[in-house]
């Protein structure tokens, strides 16, 4: 998928104005974080698992991690990273900027709740060198998820 296509999509949403596009990378939580100047777990992830022959992507808060028997109690299957070949193949998207709206139909985009502990998150656009600001309703509205799921361990604080 290119941006363009994403930023069709939010022209068509009335949500243009909040796309961030950059020169430096925000291919990662603390990259997209600083460029974006908002916390870690602000950046809504989007996670890349093989689910049979295609894929599950889970958009998840930013400093979350996977609990794997979570995963399996809600997808039947151990939670497997997609290889960054077929990141792009069944999602649509490099490593790095995987949007998790506009994917493919063998590639189905589950939304965990860590995502609701924030009134405004940031998915990758579809680059990574990109943004948007979006409530997780927003989200959703854009994603249109199989649903929510509830798949990642609780945030760590430290003391």
């Amino acid at each position: 998928m290119t941006i363009e296509k994403v930023k069709a999509l939010l022209a068509e949403n009335g949500l243009l104005d909040r796309l961030y596009e950059f020169e430096a990378s925000t291919a990662t939580v603390e990259l997209a974080a600083g460029q974006l100047g908002v916390s870690p777990d602000q950046i809504a992830k989007t996670l890349s698992f093989y689910l049979g022959d295609g894929a599950v992507l889970v958009v998840a808060a930013g400093q979350r991690r996977i609990d794997n028997r979570k995963f399996k109690d809600q997808f039947g299957v151990k939670a497997r990273m997609l290889s960054p070949e077929d990141t792009e193949r069944l999602t649509g998207n490099a490593a790095g900027g995987v949007c998790p709206f506009l994917v493919p139909p063998e590639a189905q985009v589950w939304l965990d709740v860590s995502l609701r502990d924030h009134d405004t998150v940031y998915p990758a656009a579809g680059s990574a060198h990109s943004g948007i600001a979006l409530s997780p309703a927003e989200l959703e509205a854009l994603a249109k998820p199989a649903g929510w799921c509830d798949v990642c361990k609780p945030l760590e604080v430290s003391p």
